[in-house]
């Protein structure tokens, strides 16, 4: 059975409800086009605010996949 290689690349998803949702949202994404997906580490999370409120959460993430090279 060959070795496995992953590939990290970081995502910053957003959503005006919660982290959770922000990190869900840029999973979701990635899934469109990627395959294998791993394991989503989360990084970093912050908030943005406009005249005193919060109008987005957003979550940086690492997200690992199966690196598929070509032969």
């Amino acid at each position: 059975m060959p070795d496995s290689v992953y590939k990290i690349i970081e995502l910053v998803g957003t959503s005006p409800d919660s982290w959770e949702k922000a990190a869900a949202s840029a999973v979701e994404q990635a899934a469109k086009t990627l395959r294998d997906l791993r394991i989503a580490e989360i990084v970093e999370m912050d908030m943005q605010i406009d005249n005193g409120k919060v109008i987005n959460y957003r979550t940086k993430l690492r997200l690992s996949f199966k690196y598929e090279g070509v032969e």
